[in-house]
């Protein structure tokens, strides 16, 4: 005589034999569930990545425009140092230097035998390239979206007299003192302020403070995940004038 399984019976063994062979899955919602939260994962971890990027980016900008900057400011400060020597001024010629621009002249060849005999005794009268360095000029030079810091050498012998030595300023500014000063030079500011000494004219200066301000772009838009807002940042060279109020030699 065959027994039949009654329906509970049935349903409890199919459901065993699931169990057994691990066919059982997860149901539409739970994975519904999971899928959420792993696009939501990815989400933050897309937008920690980004701006990890823009912050990069930034730094690298940074970086390099101060490093530009920084290099051009050294260059200058040492020229004009050495303004004056073996003459009977302090080397800036007046006409041509104010706030934003300067030119100093130096007999540098006055001592040096492996020139020709007109250079050690002037500036401009030696053989091509002999006088190079002994008459620049730096001034701001202004371009479509950006400014460079420039210099011009009147007796190179390159084919080109003029240099950028610097780009992505954004002002240039240059003080004339009789004497050695203090003063305020915020990070924020783009020129120094309150100077211990009343400014004198460029003829009559022996100290110099060249102000200038390096321009940092945005990086990325407002609102954006790592957005940079754009700025600037000072640097200050103070350069005493050696040669200023001596006669010559």
């Amino acid at each position: 005589m065959r027994s039949e399984m009654l329906p509970e019976q049935n349903e409890d063994l199919m459901q065993a034999l699931k169990n057994k062979n691990g066919t059982q899955g997860f149901s539409l919602l739970e994975l519904v569930v999971c899928l959420a939260i792993t696009l939501g994962i990815m989400a933050m971890a897309s937008t920690l990545v980004a701006s990890a990027f823009r912050v990069r980016s930034r730094e690298n900008q940074k970086s390099d425009a101060l490093a530009d900057v920084q290099r051009g400011l050294n260059i200058m400060s040492r020229e004009i140092a050495n303004g004056g020597f073996n003459l009977n001024t302090n080397g800036i010629v007046s006409a041509e230097s104010g706030a934003t621009t300067i030119r100093v002249r130096s007999n540098l060849n006055k001592f040096n035998t492996a020139v020709s005999a007109n250079a050690r005794n002037g500036i401009g009268l030696g053989l091509a390239g002999e006088d190079q360095g002994e008459d620049v000029k730096y001034f701001r030079n202004l371009a479509v979206g950006t400014q460079y810091l420039a210099r011009w050498d009147e007796y190179t012998a390159n084919r080109f007299k003029g240099t950028v030595l610097a780009n992505r300023i954004d002002s240039l500014q240059i003080h004339y003192f009789g004497q050695a000063v203090t003063y305020n030079a915020n990070q924020s500011d783009t020129d120094i302020s309150s100077p211990s000494s009343a400014e004198v004219l460029p003829a009559a200066a022996k100290y110099v403070v060249i102000a200038l301000s390096v321009t940092l772009d945005r990086v990325g838009q407002p609102g954006s995940p790592g957005y940079q807002p754009g700025g600037h940042v000072l640097l200050v060279s103070d350069v005493t004038l050696r040669n200023a109020g001596l006669s010559t030699y």
